[in-house]
């Protein structure tokens, strides 16, 4: 069978076409606007052609002729247009933000390549965005340009990714008589849950949940970063760090695959207040824990029942809270369960189920903020191996068994 090829738009640092590319896609062409985004990308995508133009003035029928694709070739247009105006924790959502209106761009460049399927990624809050109105719109526009399209809410640890992340997951086939629901994954694990958002669309609800008791449970977060080296506050070392340990489980062990070592593992520098802040507080502790004096002016008076995973220390035997554009203990749960620090990018980037081949470029704030947009690749591999699966092609063997 051909090799499966498919194209990314607003493709941040590459999450979503990692995952597809272990499901065995190739990516062919992928547009991104930020500059070091487009670098990280380039650097792990050999083979891409990545541009960074605004989508806005790229020519869609132009880079389908220099692709060398006629309509209806391609087989996966993937991508997840600038979701913080649909987030539901964004402090405005409005249909007057024009990157929710970067949907059309999206949609045009279908249109123009009419691949075989679709994929859109978004928050869940894409469902109750304008009451519904926007989602109904994508997708009445994706049959329109005769697709079959449903949506789910997919979670992540579900998938093998050692953290609690939800993404809504728009899938679309061509030809209106197909069954898009076909397309998406089963749940491979168990992991626990709770829903703070809008799970139910035209009637019927929406989150995919595991059907059997017999799945596996969910990696934890010892298990996904138990073997990276030790960091004391503001350690940097060799930009090549030596694994703390041999890998102890499948995760550790499929994460590892061509690596010659640990990159983008270095320590953030924290004040001595925020040191003494940490031996406070115990696993699963947070900024409740702290003895009042030690507390910033603005969390004194806080009720304690308010902002809980302000300077959380995790336990190793959870999962991770969502992984956010930076690694604050002041804004999350992103204290080391056994370290008094706060994640490296590597640590963000395993729990995000990044391989640790994968080296992200920039700033160590903008190599945070690659990690925290990106996609979980293990999720994202789970969505194409059902793809594949459906457009009847058979799939290289994976590297990864999670």
């Amino acid at each position: 069978m051909r090799e499966l090829t498919m194209i990314d738009l607003y493709a941040g640092a590459g999450g979503l076409t990692e995952g597809l590319r272990e499901a065995g896609f190739r990516s062919l062409y992928a547009n991104e606007l930020v500059p070091t985004y487009a670098e990280t990308f380039m650097a792990n995508h050999e083979g891409s052609v990545v541009d960074a133009r605004n989508i806005r003035e790229v020519d869609a029928c132009n880079i389908r002729k220099a692709l060398g694709l006629k309509q209806g070739m391609l087989d996966l247009i993937a991508g997840g247009p600038p979701c913080q105006g649909f987030s539901i924790n964004a402090p405005k959502r409005s249909a007057e933000d024009l990157r929710n209106h970067l949907f059309r761009e999206f949609l045009r460049f279908v249109d123009e390549f009419q691949p075989r399927a679709v994929l859109i990624e978004n928050v869940p809050g894409l469902v109750s965005f304008e009451q519904g109105a926007t989602l109904e719109s994508i997708l009445r526009s994706l049959s329109e340009l005769n697709y079959s399209a449903e949506v789910q809410i997919l979670y992540a640890p579900h998938y093998g990714v050692p953290q609690t992340r939800w993404r809504t997951i728009i899938l679309a086939l061509r030809g209106n008589n197909q069954d898009a629901l076909s397309a998406y994954p089963k749940p491979i694990h168990h992991a626990p849950m709770r829903i703070n958002f809008t799970s139910r669309y035209a009637g019927r609800d929406i989150v995919a949940i595991p059907r059997s008791v017999l799945l596996p449970t969910y990696t934890s977060i010892h298990q996904a970063i138990g073997d990276l080296p030790v960091l004391q506050n503001g350690e940097i070392g060799p930009k090549v760090k030596p694994y703390r340990t041999a890998p102890t489980n499948e995760f550790q062990r499929a994460l590892r695959t061509g690596s010659e070592g640990v990159f983008n593992h270095e320590a953030a520098r924290l004040s001595d207040l925020n040191l003494k802040r940490f031996s406070h507080i115990p696993q699963g502790g947070n900024w409740t824990d702290i003895p009042i004096e030690l507390l910033p002016k603005g969390m004194r008076s806080a009720r304690r029942s308010d902002h809980t995973k302000r300077y959380g220390r995790i336990r190793p035997d959870g999962l991770a809270s969502t992984i956010l554009t930076k690694c604050d203990p002041h804004w999350g749960a992103f204290i080391h369960y056994e370290q008094d620090r706060a994640f490296t990018v590597r640590e963000a980037a395993r729990l995000q189920s990044f391989p640790d081949s994968y080296r992200f470029t920039g700033s160590r704030v903008e190599q945070y903020e690659q990690v925290g947009n990106a996609v979980p690749p293990l999720l994202a591999a789970a969505v194409g191996r059902s793809i594949s699966y459906i457009l009847g092609s058979s799939s290289t063997e994976l590297r990864r068994v999670v």
